[in-house]
C-alpha cells in the first residue's frame, strides 16, 4: 500500500514526523503532489506552519505493519 510521511521542519533547521497518511484514491489523475499537500495541511497543518510541511511517499506492509522508505532516507533544508 502507498502512503505518505509528512513531515514538519522545526527552527533549527532539522525535521520531525508529524503523521502518515494511505493513499485510498483509486483515480491516479487525481494524485498530485498539490493534492496530497493539501489534504496533510488540512489534517497536520492546524497548529503549524504549512509552508514548513513536507511529504515523501512510502510503501506500507500491512501485513507486518512496516513502513519502507526510500534508500537513503536524507533530506536537506535544499531539497524542499
Amino acid at each position: 500500500m502507498v502512503a505518505y510521511d509528512f513531515y514538519w521542519l522545526d527552527e533549527t533547521g532539522g525535521y520531525q514526523t508529524i503523521g502518515v497518511l494511505p493513499e485510498r484514491r483509486k483515480s491516479p489523475e487525481r494524485i498530485t503532489q498539490k493534492s496530497i499537500l493539501n489534504w496533510g495541511e488540512k489534517i497536520f497543518g492546524k497548529d503549524l506552519d504549512t509552508k514548513d510541511i513536507f511529504f515523501i511517499q512510502v510503501a506500507k506492509d500491512e501485513k507486518n505493519v512496516r513502513i519502507f522508505r526510500p534508500i537513503p532516507f536524507t533530506i536537506t533544508h535544499k531539497e524542499i
